[in-house]
């Protein structure tokens, strides 16, 4: 990889994507895979040094998509993670940092997530648990 940010910016996409799957797992909601990065799908039989193939995903609830999360192709020059609530406006950009992803200046950290995901749950009626804090 070109820069020693990206390396990061990828190992801590793959921990978020970790995240995304045991909260989806705790909400009932489903955890699919959206799309596969670019250079993986077309790396013939070169190695493949990413530590994961998957580009982006999505959390969601009666077959609908709740939450899209992406991370930039490694082709681009500002690279990311966006996460976006469907059916809104609602979007957030983060970026790596040397302890984790952030938003901002400030660490995005699973409770945040959980916060994230909690008012998704709560705006579009999503059945069952909404907050994993809420039922101890």
């Amino acid at each position: 990889m070109a820069h020693a940010q990206d390396g990061l910016l990828y190992t801590q996409w793959v921990a978020l994507l970790g995240w995304l799957e045991a909260e989806a797992g705790e909400r009932r909601l489903g955890f699919e895979k959206v799309a596969d990065f670019p250079d993986y799908i077309y790396r013939m039989e070169r190695p493949y040094d990413l530590p994961t193939a998957v580009m982006s995903v999505a959390l969601t609830s009666g077959g609908q998509p709740l939450l899209v999360a992406a991370v930039s192709p490694r082709h681009v020059d500002l690279k990311g993670v966006s996460l976006r609530l469907m059916g809104g406006s609602k979007h957030w950009h983060l970026h790596a940092g040397t302890a984790g992803l952030l938003e901002g200046k400030r660490p995005f950290t699973r409770e945040r997530l959980r916060v994230l995901l909690d008012g998704a749950a709560r705006g579009m009626n999503v059945p069952g648990r909404t907050s994993v804090a809420a039922t101890g």
